[in-house]
């Protein structure tokens, strides 16, 4: 599992870059300003929870466990539930997919609890 980890931390990282930048550059006047707020909001996360899957994948190639894929796949699903639904809000102007992020938010919330209880449990 370490290995899955690791690409989708390189994946998500490559793709909150490339997003990032295209929201800088190719978007700014595109969009308005709150709207691009929400987007880049999308990839501050996304980056952000790129690292953990990075850091879920360094631990599970020193020990394994159940809590650290677990861990990992909520913050996968949190990056796609999360960030995923206020890139397509931002770019549909469809306000009802808002409701979909909060579930990516609940999803990063019981990653890191998983991770933490994998931290504890080390010995």
């Amino acid at each position: 599992m370490a290995r899955l980890w690791l690409l989708l931390s390189a994946c998500a990282g490559f793709i909150g870059v490339a997003l990032g930048a295209f929201a800088a550059h190719g978007l700014k006047s595109q969009l308005t300003p709150a709207y691009l707020a929400v987007f880049q909001t999308g990839t501050h996360y996304q980056l952000i929870h790129a690292l953990a899957l990075f850091c879920v994948g360094l631990l599970a190639l020193q020990r394994s466990s159940r809590l650290l894929n677990c861990a990992g796949a909520l913050f996968a699903l949190g990056i796609v539930l999360f960030s995923g639904s206020l890139y397509a809000l931002t770019l549909s102007g469809i306000g009802a997919l808002g409701v979909v992020t909060p579930f990516g938010g609940l999803s990063f919330l019981a990653g890191w609890l998983c991770l933490g209880l994998a931290a504890w449990r080390l010995a």
